[in-house]
């Protein structure tokens, strides 16, 4: 009983250990400030071309600049940073960030584009058709090559700001 006991006390204080450690994760923290940068400054662009707060731009894809491609790239840089740029840990996380990327100014960008076009076709159409009253479609799901190349210098600078706070730290 008494092994028992002391099992289950271990295994608790693991579990609380490695719960507060989410908080220290460097790579974890650094993807999360440069989602949370890029959408801020998505929010802000906004106000200012619409002089309106919309805030879906807070948490919706598309515009300038990719907050995928800053979260993935912070990511895989703070990895780099943390564990070394020659490990497969680093290979893990920097393959992810180049298909998100991809997939961003891809797959994503044409898909927003039709979009587009059925809600024109759609907007189009006879009121007595059936899809005359359908809701549009979004529009904005993807990001050119441009905002996802800014999107990845973003979530670079995030991590190596991040790097350099955490040396001085420590």
């Amino acid at each position: 009983m008494d092994d028992l006991g002391a099992s289950s006390r271990a295994t608790t204080t693991s579990a609380l250990s490695s719960s507060s450690s989410i908080l220290s994760n460097f790579p974890l923290f650094s993807a999360f400030i440069a989602f949370t940068i890029a959408q801020s400054i998505k929010f802000f662009t906004s106000w200012y071309k619409e002089k309106r707060w919309d805030l879906k731009r807070l948490v919706g894809s598309g515009g300038m600049p990719s907050s995928h491609s800053a979260t993935v790239t912070a990511l895989a840089a703070a990895v780099g940073f943390q564990d070394g740029f020659g490990g497969s840990l680093f290979a893990t996380a920097l393959t992810l960030a180049c298909v998100v990327m991809h997939d961003a100014f891809g797959v994503r960008l044409h898909a927003g584009r039709q979009a587009e076009v059925l809600n024109q076709i759609v907007y189009e159409l006879p009121a007595e058709h059936p899809l005359a009253e359908s809701r549009p479609l979004r529009e904005l799901l993807g990001h050119t090559p441009t905002q996802v190349i800014v999107g990845a210098l973003l979530g670079i600078v995030t991590a190596a700001i991040g790097h350099l706070i955490v040396r001085s730290v420590s």
